[in-house]
C-alpha cells in the first residue's frame, strides 16, 4: 500500500475571505496533483467565527475540503501533545499554532502544508517523487517546491542533488511535505545557532524550531529543481488585494 498523504492549509482574519472564496482552495489542491486522504483548513485568529464557519461549511459542501478546525478549540491539547509551552513562542505563537494543529490532526504518513499566502504555480506530480526519495532515506524528512522560482538560490543553498531535487538543510513553513513519523514527535524545543537567521519579529516560531531540530540531527530537505510555489503577502485592501485574490486562479 502506498504511503498516505493529507493536505492542510490555514486562514486568518486578513485572508479568510480569499482562501474560502470560490475556486481558490480547489485550484490550489488540484495543482498538487495528489489523491489526498484528508483536506483540512485550520482557522486561526479571526475576529468573528460565525461568517468564517459558514464559508468553511460551504467549502465542504463544494467538495473543496473535508474538514475545518478552529485552532483555539484544540490549541491546549496540541501544545500538550508536542510538549511545548505557549509562552516559549513569544510573538511567534500566532505564526505557529496552525501548523502544529494540522500536524496533530493528521494520521497520514505524510502531510503537505501550504501557508495561506503561498500556492503552487502550476500542476505538478512532485509529491509522489519526493515521497519515493524520503521512503528510501531516513535523513530525508521534508520536501518542498522551490520558493518564488529562485532556483539558483535553492541550488546554492544545497550540497547535493537526488534526481529532480536539491538536497540541503533549511526549512520553511510556506510550503512543506512532512514525514509524519518525525513531525508528530516532540521535536519542537530545540535550538541551533544557524537557526537564528529567521526574522526576529516572530521570536521562536514553528519554522525556526523545525530548522533547529533538523540541523541538530542531520535531517535534510528536498527542494524541487524545476517546480515552484509563489509566496506573496495578502494586502489588506485596494486593487493589490483584488489582484492577489485573482492571481492564483490565472
Amino acid at each position: 500500500m502506498p504511503p498516505s498523504v493529507d493536505f492542510a492549509t490555514n486562514c486568518y482574519e486578513n485572508d479568510w475571505q480569499i482562501v474560502l472564496g470560490k475556486d481558490y482552495l480547489r485550484t490550489v489542491i488540484d495543482r498538487c496533483a495528489q489523491d489526498f486522504c484528508m483536506r483540512r483548513l485550520i482557522i486561526n485568529n479571526v475576529n468573528s467565527r460565525g461568517p468564517v464557519e459558514l464559508e468553511a461549511q460551504a467549502a465542504i459542501a463544494r467538495g473543496d475540503i473535508n474538514e475545518y478546525i478552529f485552532a483555539e478549540d484544540v490549541a491546549s491539547k496540541v501544545l500538550e501533545f508536542f510538549q511545548v509551552d505557549e509562552r516559549s513562542f513569544g510573538r511567534g505563537y500566532l505564526y505557529s499554532i496552525s501548523e502544529l494543529v494540522a500536524i496533530h490532526a493528521s494520521s497520514a504518513d505524510y502531510l503537505l502544508y501550504y501557508k495561506s499566502d503561498s500556492y503552487p504555480q502550476r500542476r505538478s506530480h512532485w509529491v509522489d517523487a519526493a515521497i519515493r526519495l524520503m521512503e528510501g532515506r531516513n535523513d530525508f524528512v521534508v520536501a518542498n517546491l522551490c520558493w518564488n522560482s529562485r532556483f539558483r538560490e535553492a541550488r546554492s543553498e544545497s550540497f547535493g542533488q537526488e534526481r529532480e531535487f536539491f538536497v540541503g538543510y533549511g526549512f520553511s513553513d510556506q510550503c512543506f511535505l512532512a514525514k509524519m513519523s518525525i513531525f508528530r514527535g516532540p521535536i519542537y524545543n530545540e535550538h541551533n545557532p544557524a537557526s537564528e537567521r529567521y526574522p526576529a519579529y516572530a521570536d521562536e516560531p514553528f519554522e525556526k524550531r523545525v530548522d533547529a531540530y533538523m540541523r541538530n540531527h542531520g535531517a535534510k530537505r528536498l527542494t524541487h529543481s524545476s517546480e515552484s510555489y509563489t509566496h506573496k503577502n495578502v494586502p489588506k485592501d485596494g486593487l493589490k488585494r483584488i489582484w492577489r485574490r485573482l492571481r492564483p486562479l490565472a
